[in-house]
């Protein structure tokens, strides 16, 4: 019997996929990052393989965290007295800092929404291949709250300084097409070969030497996961202050009910 819950882990050739099970929308938790995070260090730990597909089930990617979660709900209300109470989400960001920390090429699939930390995780991969379809978004600040998982790292070395001022000061969702245009993803194809073309790219990345895709990776990738967890250090303590105030909550209550937030600066 597998040991993950939430994911379904294979290897095709010298490919590994994992996919996220948790559909529709596959919001992640700690323990969702973490089955991720483990997946890719036993790819690591696997001579046979030297590239892995990450994707999804369902309509989303992956949407982010549930703010509408009771528990999750829960725990904030317990960090706004408690400080010591937010080791949830810091331990979350310690796990998303172990994804970085693989050694082997990662393609992600995205055929539907990247949202919030979704949209981390789907950075986290070295290539995205996406579809008309797909949306993606760092919509913390339509939630009156703070970029996490590492995208005020990540997401300007991809797409530059002001497209990711851009997409964080708007909060706005950009489309697959656009997000190929600027460089947010790799290739853009129909939404049903999304999976197929990933997989493809893979493989065309396995055929090269394991060794030398370590070592050049290793390269391209230094200093990467150590800029991560400076991030997530950061973020996590403007998250905690934000947390603590009446918009977000009035930003979380509005993006479940689908209107435009009433923002008041407290």
């Amino acid at each position: 019997m597998s040991k993950y819950t939430d994911i379904g882990v294979d290897k095709v050739g010298h490919v590994g996929t994992i996919e996220i099970r948790r559909p529709p929308l596959n919001f992640f938790d700690v323990s969702l990052i973490n089955q991720i995070a483990d997946a890719l260090e036993e790819f690591d730990n696997d001579i046979e393989i030297r590239a892995s597909v990450l994707a999804a089930q369902g309509k989303a990617f992956c949407a982010g965290a549930n703010f509408g979660d009771p528990a999750r709900q829960e725990a904030e209300e317990r960090a706004k007295t408690d400080p010591a109470s937010n080791l949830p989400i810091n331990h979350l960001y310690v796990q998303a800092v172990r994804i970085f920390r693989n050694k082997k090429p990662i393609v992600a699939a995205v055929h539907g929404a990247a949202i919030g930390g979704g949209l981390g995780l789907a950075v986290a991969a070295d290539f995205r291949v996406t579809c008309p379809e797909a949306r993606f978004a760092a919509n913390f600040t339509k939630l009156g709250f703070h970029p996490g998982f590492g995208l005020t790292a990540t997401l300007p070395e991809l797409v530059g300084k002001n497209n990711a001022e851009l997409i964080f000061y708007t909060s706005r969702r950009v489309t697959g097409e656009e997000a190929t245009r600027m460089g947010l993803a790799n290739i853009c194809v129909p939404q049903d070969q999304v999976r197929a073309e990933a997989m493809k790219l893979a493989q065309e990345i396995a055929e090269c030497s394991p060794l030398g895709l370590i070592s050049t990776r290793a390269t391209m990738r230094a200093g990467l996961a150590d800029r991560v967890l400076a991030a997530t250090n950061h973020e996590l303590v403007e998250q905690n202050k934000l947390r603590a105030t009446e918009d977000f909550k009035e930003g979380v209550k509005a993006t479940a009910e689908r209107r435009v937030a009433n923002f008041r600066g407290r």
